[in-house]
């Protein structure tokens, strides 16, 4: 099976090639950074999920792959404050298409005023924890969660979410 990956952003492609090699054995990975065709820094669960739609079926394009995977980060404001959102996307050469969304926690106030005057979340967590690449690594959740879910490990579940609908939709078992 041939899976496209539609970024190379560590964090990301680890928890893709993880969660396929824990359910299929013959597995080829391409990644490629594609477009999310969405803000720099996604303010809602709508743009979130576009960008990984928009990333999964670029990188199913521009391979010959069977499958295309594009995961976006974003935020997404309610009535209880800013939260940490992550959505994916699997978009097969047969033309379905699986989304997915994972864990929420809330934002320090501070960072989503920074957000909704236009900054980005990654280099807001690089300021903030004196560090370069937060994103490459364990992300704003795996600071804000004192290193106990990182970014990879997010991302991994989200990525198990769209392997197990699909499995269940086209009956493409381990």
């Amino acid at each position: 099976m041939k899976i496209a990956i539609g970024t190379t952003n560590p964090a990301k492609v680890q928890a893709i090639q993880k969660a396929f090699l824990a359910h299929y054995e013959d597995v080829q990975f391409q990644q490629i950074k594609t477009e999310s065709y969405v803000s720099d820094q996604p303010l809602s669960d709508q743009e979130t999920i576009e960008g990984a739609l928009n990333r999964a079926k670029g990188v199913l394009r521009a391979t010959d792959s069977d499958v295309g995977i594009g995961l976006e980060g974003g935020v997404s404001d309610s009535l209880y404050g800013m939260f940490l959102c992550n959505w994916g996307a699997l978009v097969d050469s047969r033309g379905n298409e699986i989304i997915g969304g994972g864990a929420r926690i809330p934002l320090p106030i501070d960072i989503s005023y920074e957000l909704k005057a236009g900054k980005e979340l990654g280099p807001l967590m690089d300021e903030y924890t004196q560090r370069t690449g937060i994103r490459q690594k364990e992300g704003a959740i795996g600071v804000y969660t004192n290193g106990l879910i990182t970014r990879e490990e997010m991302f991994s579940h989200v990525v198990q979410l769209l392997i197990g609908q699909w499995q269940r939709k086209t009956n493409v078992q381990d």
